[in-house]
């Protein structure tokens, strides 16, 4: 890392407004359903209500979901950016909600491939822009000494949120179709830009929130973000992780819900693909708490290694039954492997990147190489599963998935200096 032109300062706080950190829970709470678009709705959408007879299948679906992916991963890197330089965080994110919501509220009234393509490419790009936001925006407000924690928390309400818009469409749907995901996501945008407009911007310190130990003038920043990612080994090898993590997991529920919509009717697929969603979102919020107040005094490491365990056990219990409620069951261990990278990636960025001004960058750029593995995991699973079928599909994701285990075991050092099992120092 390049060293800074100015001494440190310490610009720690003990603790944030309280008026902005409930902001933040309802935030995160609200934004749960947005941030990702239609997600494994899409496919059902697609496969189930348009099908074959307009040249959907799970192939085709794949494909959108690869380009799409792509975009968003192109976006991540310029996202951070944005953030990095913007001083008014919660405006952006407002911005960003706008766009993924009209994107997917498109989809009942356009048809074409390209046209589906490219409003789901405009909703993957401005969903790139969350992640990094969420995380300088709390970092921003609560300082350092309490980000973990913090980011456990959010964790928790975007899992929680996650559960409740998820019950609540298996059980509309169940009387109004698969539509019904597009009326909510139209309600819970609104909800998530009110909550959000009621943020102060004046309680989010823009220096902190980009990780700066010094003050926040020009020589504070002397790499870029690709070479502070090629330069740092810890931070590229765990790209390389977030990558595997990513190609194994993105295909998943996608591929679950696919296989119910062939098997069940795309009706009860859709209800059945939002209990498999509550169950996992459900295991997710203790996961996500436990994950941010104990990673600093267990470390990262052993933490992000039982992850990745269990979803390589779960790409494998995927293939020894096709019964509708025991792939609900298996759903349910993505709590684990999702819960703990989701709280840990912004702590392992903060840890590897403190005092270089790149916290929100390094995010982007390491978020890229994860997008690349969502986007590619996509037409990998879609392609076996015409192929092959999808015992075959889901038994090599969870070899990627034990790759990606093995990549963290030998190759990642413990970014948490003290905590127990520590045995590198972080970069």
């Amino acid at each position: 890392m390049a060293s800074l032109a100015h001494a440190p300062v310490d610009r720690s706080r003990e603790r944030g407004p309280a008026s902005s950190r409930r902001t933040l829970d309802a935030m995160n709470f609200f934004l749960a359903d947005v941030r990702d678009g239609l997600g494994p709705y899409l496919a059902i959408y697609l496969v189930a209500v348009r099908g074959p007879a307009h040249g959907w299948n799970e192939q085709t679906v794949g494909l959108v979901l690869t380009i799409a992916g792509i975009v968003g991963l192109l976006s991540q890197t310029p996202a951070g950016g944005l953030i990095d330089r913007s001083r008014n965080k919660p405006r952006v994110v407002m911005v960003a909600a706008l766009l993924v919501t009209l994107s997917s509220l498109s989809l009942p009234v356009v048809s074409g491939f390209t046209v589906v393509t490219i409003t789901q490419s405009i909703a993957a790009a401005a969903g790139a822009v969350f992640a990094p936001a969420i995380s300088a925006i709390s970092l921003g407000i609560v300082g350092p000494k309490l980000f973990a924690k913090r980011v456990g928390r959010n964790e928790a309400f975007n899992h929680g949120g996650n559960a409740v818009s998820a019950a609540l469409a298996g059980a509309l749907a169940w009387k109004f179709g698969p539509v019904v995901v597009f009326w909510m996501m139209a309600v819970l945008t609104a909800l998530s830009i009110a909550a959000t407009a009621r943020l102060n911007n004046r309680d989010i310190d823009n220096a902190v929130a980009r990780g700066l130990d010094c003050e926040p003038d020009e020589e504070c920043e002397t790499q870029s973000a690709w070479r502070t990612l090629l330069e740092n080994k810890p931070l590229r090898t765990f790209a390389a992780i977030a990558f595997a993590f990513h190609l194994a997991n993105a295909a998943m529920l996608t591929s679950v819900s696919q296989q119910l919509a062939r098997t069940v009717g795309k009706d009860l697929a859709t209800s059945l693909t939002a209990a498999c969603i509550v169950a996992a979102q459900l295991v997710m919020v203790p996961v996500a708490l436990i994950a941010g107040r104990k990673a600093d005094t267990w470390g990262t490491k052993p933490i992000f290694l039982v992850g990745f365990a269990f979803l390589t056990l779960r790409g494998v219990l995927y293939t020894l039954s096709s019964d509708p409620w025991w792939l609900v069951g298996v759903q349910a261990l993505d709590g684990v492997g999702a819960g703990i990278f989701g709280a840990l990636f912004p702590i392992v960025i903060a840890d590897l990147t403190k005092g270089t001004g790149r916290f929100n960058v390094s995010q982007g750029a390491v978020a890229t190489a994860q997008g690349l593995g969502a986007a590619l995991s996509a037409s990998l699973a879609g392609a076996i599963i015409v192929r092959a079928g999808y015992s075959v599909s889901f038994l090599t994701l969870a070899a990627i998935a034990g790759a990606g285990l093995l990549l963290y075991l030998f190759a990642m050092p413990e970014t948490k200096k003290g905590a127990a099992g520590d045995g590198h120092a972080a970069a």
